[in-house]
């Protein structure tokens, strides 16, 4: 309705309290642009920006109800995207450190280790686990471990931001991990032990 346009932001939030789609999409309207922009200045990433901004306004819709106790809009946005980025930052802090040392590890692991996962089953299994993942994932995976590839260049291939390539990665390694547990609780071990032994 275009009458929402006259609305102040605080009516406008108390309307999408009440389930007002029109109202949602004028608060978004109102604050995607600079929610982004304020994102994108702390993560120096596009993509991972836009990511934390929508889920900003996704937990706004879901949680409308809670909405009209708030007085500042702005500054409840603000905050909601303020805290997403800045635990954004710290996950992507700590998964940095794991995936160098997870393939650090790869590339010294013993022996032993090495042929057991080299084993035609096991790789049967992965090749198995591999293709319940998304093309995208399978393909970072497969750049990374059988190309070699650091996650600077898989993110300039792939067009993504380098922390979303850590993650895919670790991702990948827990699905592998879980899909050769319910086969074979042994080579899910060994393979766990492979690529996390310096991080447990």
């Amino acid at each position: 309705m275009p009458e929402t346009l006259y609305h102040t932001e605080k009516e406008l939030l108390n309307l999408v309290a009440k389930g007002n789609e029109l109202a949602f999409r004028r608060i978004f309207d109102l604050y995607n642009k600079r929610l982004f922009t304020f994102a994108e200045g702390m993560l120096k990433s596009a993509a991972d920006a836009e990511e934390i901004v929508q889920d900003c306004f996704t937990k706004v819709w879901l949680n409308r109800e809670s909405l009209q106790v708030v007085e500042n809009p702005g500054s409840y946005l603000y905050k909601i995207v303020r805290n997403s980025t800045i635990d954004h930052l710290r996950k992507t802090a700590r998964e940095q450190n794991l995936i160098n040392q997870v393939w650090a590890n790869i590339s010294h692991s013993d022996n032993s280790l090495e042929e057991e996962i080299l084993k035609n089953d096991s790789q049967q299994l992965i090749a198995q686990a591999l293709a319940q993942l998304s093309e995208q994932k399978q393909q970072v995976f497969r750049l990374s471990r059988e190309s070699g590839l650091s996650h600077e260049a898989i993110a300039s291939i792939m067009g993504l931001s380098k922390s979303r390539v850590n993650n895919i990665l670790v991702e990948s390694i827990r699905h592998i991990k879980n899909h050769l547990d319910k086969h074979s609780y042994h080579i899910g071990m060994v393979f766990w032990l492979w690529a996390w032994e310096q991080l447990l």
